[in-house]
């Protein structure tokens, strides 16, 4: 049976978003770069030869958005973006939950811009998309053992500017 570029990619679309929304954090280059990253993967999926579409996607996306970052020499990375507070199929709750959950995502959001891209696309790749060292090794081109000292020196550093704004609240 032949696998089709929509039943090998389209599942991996929001996964492509997020990853480009956080490494550009801006809603509209996000979706520029990835419908810009799945032309490119639909004009190059002919030679597409692997059985993980979710990495060789992301990895076109990464490529994509730093692309358009050094292109728009974007020096400033802070800028917010919304996150979803309900995800499909959670319990309805209430309005102190709700705020709560926005006041945590704003300070880890907040802690995670002062760390280097590289952290955070580390970070992302791992907690949010779920993937493996080697998926995000080939995903970021870099050796597997650079992604697990990377992703201990970025939880670390994190840890350290979290902290830091505990104490600053306190």
């Amino acid at each position: 049976m032949e696998t089709t570029f929509e039943t090998m990619m389209l599942p991996h679309l929001d996964a492509a978003h997020n990853l480009a929304k956080w490494l550009l954090r801006n809603e509209q280059d996000a979706q520029d770069v990835v419908q810009e990253a799945f032309l490119r993967a639909f004009k190059s999926f002919g030679g597409f030869h692997g059985s993980n579409g979710r990495a060789w996607l992301l990895t076109i996306v990464r490529n994509t958005s730093y692309t358009l970052l050094r292109k728009n020499r974007v020096a400033d990375l802070t800028t917010p973006f919304d996150e979803e507070i309900h995800r499909p199929g959670e319990q309805p709750v209430s309005a102190a939950t709700i705020l709560e959950r926005s006041e945590d995502a704003e300070i880890i959001r907040e802690a995670m811009d002062k760390l280097p891209v590289e952290f955070q696309e580390i970070l992302i790749l791992r907690h949010q998309e779920d993937l493996s060292y080697k998926e995000i090794a080939d995903i970021a081109q870099i050796p597997p053992g650079t992604v697990m000292s990377r992703l201990a020196r970025a939880r670390s550093k994190l840890k350290e500017n979290l902290g830091a704004r505990i104490n600053r609240e306190r």
